[in-house]
């Protein structure tokens, strides 16, 4: 950060970087500070619950040439807490001047994200509140064993609420300082926080329900078992170091390169995704995120009926990025990179090893032994693995990029932890029991991709690809007919589609303007998974603030003011921004510059085996080329050079 004095003011400014979409850094997120204080924006109860890159203009950065200029800007939304107002600000932080300033309306937008800061004061607010002292007295509860788990408040229309910054407290028994609250819910009651005036406003005591009593710690009676024995060491070992290559935040691997960046509600960000088809990189996707997720509950209990959390737009949950560990997170040669963020109080803070980059091997490639020509042939498939592991609340999520020696690309989210809990209130209710007495809640994790296609260039077409069989007639007289069904998907709001797994439905993006050597359309396609989409009554709150969850696919035209799936504010919002606003004009796809958004997520009916901690699960998609490549792209992987393959 660097600062320059003119005749009228002194200028504040960050160091330069030399790529307009370079990692975020200290100087420019110490710079964005300065320069919103110098501007009046900051006072002493102003806290910063965001601080990101604000991108550049997708043409720009794609002209974009070493050594020419370019502007930097920072997004950050404010909040002070002293009167609850949120304001949104994009800071120039190459020409040290606040570019837009947008002040929320409460009533209208909804509320700015959560601050850690006033979660921290929770316990102590409680601890004020005659009404929830009563409830706990009822219990016969010490209120000094209640951890108490503020979750953000959602918006249901209560008039009491209007404009009024909420969260909901659920309460959890801690017996000692090792306990693990997550297996002693009291269930059954719930207090409502005015987060500005700092106290209880509302106490709602359903009812009195019985408070497991069994420990929970992994490690503890009844669970704890031996440390198993019989596994031998297993090494991952690259004598000569890994095959990628780093340049700043850009990565070559194999026919791949790209570059990343770390957003701290996006987490990580892939750009520029290209792969090298002979001595011409050809670009694939421009901009691939994870943008949101909705965290919907099933439990429609009065003291837990409004339980969904949308992790990044209210709680931005890449600041909870765990710091990996070598051999714990990443196995064999691993290059990692800090991820530099903001601190509530605006100031740059590091998360030391945010993301790890790795090879892994990964089976078989292609394998064919031919009894015509004697051909016996096997080649082994890597990956380039690119990740990153956060931890919010009582679950921990990683988000693992896969870039694959045949052109395909995959993301896979991880999802693990302790499972949510609450009293179990028998086989009809809303959840599992996992152990005695014990329940967790039937729910869904529901993430959005969003994937910039850039197809060989900017101008793609979608169609939607399924497998149909073929009437008997007189083209099909035994009747074993099948081909592919292909719809053109024309405008925005004919676009917003479901899965078909019986149909095994893809969509395939094209350019028109590109063709392989058998006159095709160059194309990648996405292939889902089809899990289902969100299960709320298409009525509910929920159905409208997380509206993207109810569709497996949406396509809009490219505006880069569209980043998020369920709008720019999220927390108490009412729903009216996001997708289905993005839609609302309809406008044409067909050889436009096309932006996938992708549901695609777990139904989660916990199982006894999800507890005391939960093993792996996994959700994700995938894309593959289509007619991208004239041929198969990994005919030149290489043969093994294990021994073992060669018959010595």
């Amino acid at each position: 950060m660097s600062t320059t004095t003119s005749s009228d003011a002194a200028v504040v400014t960050a160091d330069p970087v030399d790529h307009p979409l370079s990692l975020l850094t200290a100087s420019e997120i110490e710079a964005a500070r300065a320069i919103a204080a110098s501007a009046g924006h900051v006072g002493e109860a102003t806290r910063f619950v965001y601080v990101g890159l604000a991108e550049g203009d997708k043409a720009e950065i794609l002209a974009f040439a070493p050594g020419q200029d370019f502007d930097r800007r920072v997004s950050a939304i404010l909040i002070d807490r002293a009167s609850g107002a949120g304001t949104i600000l994009t800071v120039n932080v190459t020409r040290g001047t606040v570019e837009t300033v947008r002040h929320l309306d409460a009533s209208a937008d909804g509320q700015a994200p959560i601050l850690d800061e006033e979660f921290e004061d929770i316990e102590d607010i409680l601890l004020r509140s005659d009404d929830w002292l009563a409830a706990l007295g009822k219990r016969d509860i010490d209120p000094n064993l209640v951890r108490a788990v503020p979750l953000s408040a959602g918006n249901f229309g209560h008039e009491d609420e209007i404009g009024r910054r909420v969260c909901r407290v659920l309460a959890f028994l801690q017996i000692d300082e090792d306990d693990l609250p997550w297996a002693h819910p009291i269930d059954g009651v719930c207090a409502y926080i005015d987060l500005t005036a700092g106290e209880v406003w509302k106490v709602v005591d359903e009812a009195v329900m019985p408070v497991p009593q069994e420990r929970g710690q992994w490690d503890a009676e009844p669970h704890a078992r031996a440390e198993r024995t019989d596994l031998k060491p297993l090494e991952i070992v690259q004598p000569e170091g890994p095959s990628f290559s780093v340049d700043g935040n850009l990565i070559t691997w194999a026919d791949w390169s790209f570059r990343f960046t770390f957003d701290v509600r996006e987490g990580l960000v892939l750009h520029q995704l290209n792969v090298k088809d002979g001595d011409t990189a050809r670009p694939v996707v421009h901009r691939a995120s994870i943008p949101e997720m909705v965290v919907p509950y099933g439990d429609p209990s009065p003291s837990r009926y409004w339980i969904n959390y949308f992790d990044q737009g209210e709680y931005i949950f890449a600041r909870y990025t765990n710091s990996l560990e070598l051999g714990c997170d990443c196995l064999g040669e691993i290059q990692y990179f800090d991820g530099t963020i903001a601190d509530e109080k605006g100031h740059a803070r590091v998360i030391k090893n945010a993301i790890c980059l790795h090879e892994e091997d990964y089976g078989v490639l292609w394998k064919h032994t031919d009894l015509f020509n004697g051909m016996t042939e096997t080649r082994r498939s890597r990956r380039l693995v690119i990740s990153y592991f956060l931890t919010i609340g009582n679950y921990d999520y990683g988000f693992y990029w896969y870039l694959y020696m045949d052109g395909t690309i995959q993301l896979e989210a991880k999802a693990t932890g302790v499972v949510f809990t609450s009293s179990y209130a028998g086989p009809e209710g809303f959840s599992t029991q996992v152990a005695p007495g014990l329940g967790a809640p039937f729910h869904q994790h529901m993430f959005c991709a969003r994937l910039d296609m850039a197809v060989d260039g900017h101008v793609n077409a979608v169609d939607e690809v399924d497998a149909v069989a073929v009437p008997i007639d007189e083209t099909n007289p035994w009747g074993n007919g099948f081909r592919q069904r292909k719809t053109r998907l024309t405008h925005e709001q004919g676009a917003r589609r479901k899965a078909d797994n019986l149909a095994s439905r893809t969509w395939v993006v094209s350019n028109p303007e590109r063709q392989n050597r058998l006159g095709e359309d160059v194309a990648y396609a996405l292939f889902p998974e089809g899990q289902p989409t969100l299960l709320a009554d298409p009525s509910s709150v929920i159905a409208k603030r997380g509206a993207f969850a109810k569709e497996h696919l949406w396509v809009t035209q490219f505006d880069r003011e569209q980043r998020w799936p369920a709008g720019e504010i999220v927390n108490q919002s009412p729903g009216d921004d996001g997708l289905e606003a993005f839609i609302a004009g309809d406008r044409p796809l067909d050889g436009e510059d096309v932006v996938l958004w992708h549901t695609f997520g777990l139904t989660h009916f916990p199982r006894p085996e999800d507890w005391p901690v939960m093993p792996v699960d996994y959700t994700g998609f995938t894309l593959k080329p289509v007619g991208f490549f004239d041929r198969n792209p990994a005919l030149d992987a290489p043969r093994s050079a294990s021994k073992h393959c060669h018959g010595s």
